[in-house]
């Protein structure tokens, strides 16, 4: 149906090969692949340690209780983000504080804002680290510290991310990365949860598997004869598939975020000029790993329009996001007070997520670019 989709998978020969050989080894689950993964996932973020999950949202969750957020506890997070951040909040009983982002320029979640929604019941700061662009750390970290707050990173957008030589996942006590289709490396489902705490990491190993001290693996080796379970835990693991498909995907990442650099400096010079786009992140802090490519138009309405005219001419794009405090289920909940959010749903009425991945062509980006012209040329 696209000629241009708004983002697609990359695997070829080698994700092939690895995905056989895990099929010829016979082991599927929590293997020798996935302690690898997460030893080479571990490496490039320049973290200490590193847990596969069976997805990102798992990993919200997981980073939420290894922090013992609890009923009547709040954390503090944008609304301008995928839903999966704040639902992990509320399995543990969390309260869910929505903080507006920082301008049309930078839709990341404002550090003023933070520090203006902290209350008596504040546990914890949850970033989002929108398109892979990092979010204002250094101030975020100093506000964490003065109030005595945990900070979650939602890394999603961001694996390759860094801000002064620090790669995202690594400013607070918790970082979630996921492995879903149309991140920056994939193995279709599938989440990082990265730490430099010990603590912290041997309590996530355990919460991933039930809490159980041994693995089957452990045991199928000889290992061990027996367990215990001593934590509260899930069954949150990661499998050897996917693992072995991470392992060649990691190897792929730094060439894919180089890529997608690129493409999105193109887009930069071919829509300069048209009055009627706004391009955030124009002057970004720190290093990007360039997850989407977001423009802000005038209004709702034109974004609806230039989606059905992309949409027409087999330009898949899309929105980043629906502010979640806009969601039925949360307004029932925790009754916002969308006055203090102003900044987010002018933006997110006006975004419209334009196609970026790894395998785009420059001339995809410019035919993208002159079709968002002509419609605009049709407007005036």
């Amino acid at each position: 149906m696209w000629e241009i989709p708004l983002f697609d998978v990359d695997f070829g020969v080698d994700e092939k090969s690895a995905v056989a050989g895990v099929l010829e080894s016979g082991w599927l689950t929590m293997g020798e692949a996935t302690s690898e993964f997460e030893q080479k996932f571990a490496e490039f973020s320049g973290i200490r340690h590193a847990i596969a999950v069976c997805n990102g949202t798992a990993g919200l969750h997981l980073a939420h209780r290894v922090l013992g957020i609890a009923e009547g506890d709040e954390v503090i997070c944008p609304s301008l983000t995928f839903v999966a951040g704040a639902n992990a909040i509320m399995y543990c009983g969390g309260r869910c504080v929505f903080a507006d982002i920082t301008s049309q320029e930078d839709l990341t979640i404002s550090p003023e804002d933070i520090e203006a929604k902290i209350t008596e019941n504040t546990r914890a700061i949850q970033v989002m680290h929108y398109g892979g662009y990092p979010c204002d750390m250094e101030a975020i970290v100093e506000i964490a510290r003065r109030h005595q707050l945990y900070i979650i990173e939602d890394c999603a957008h961001a694996p390759g991310s860094e801000l002064n030589g620090i790669k995202c996942g690594g400013w607070g006590d918790v970082g979630v990365f996921s492995l879903f289709s149309n991140k920056n490396f994939t193995t279709g489902e599938g989440g990082v949860v990265v730490t430099n705490n010990d603590q912290l990491a041997d309590k996530l190993r355990l919460m991933r598997s039930h809490g159980m001290t041994t693995l089957t693996v452990d045991r199928h080796k000889g290992h061990a004869f027996s367990y215990d379970v001593i934590e509260e835990g899930y069954n949150y693991r990661f499998d050897e598939v996917r693992a072995a498909l991470g392992l060649v995907q990691l190897s792929k990442l730094s060439s894919y975020n180089a890529k997608r650099k690129e493409l999105t400096e193109a887009y930069h010079g071919y829509l300069e000029g048209i009055e009627q786009v706004k391009i955030p992140f124009v002057n970004h802090r720190g290093v990007s790993a360039y997850h989407i490519f977001p423009i802000l138009v005038e209004n709702s309405e034109v974004s609806t329009e230039l989606m059905q005219f992309l949409k027409n001419n087999r330009i898949q794009s899309s929105i980043h996001y629906r502010p979640i405090h806009l969601f039925s289920r949360y307004q029932k909940d925790f009754n916002t007070d969308t006055s203090s959010l102003g900044v987010t749903e002018d933006a997110a009425s006006r975004e419209v997520t334009l196609p970026l991945y790894p395998s785009m062509g420059l001339n995809e980006v410019g035919f993208v670019c002159e079709t968002v012209k002509k419609f605009f040329n049709l407007q005036g």
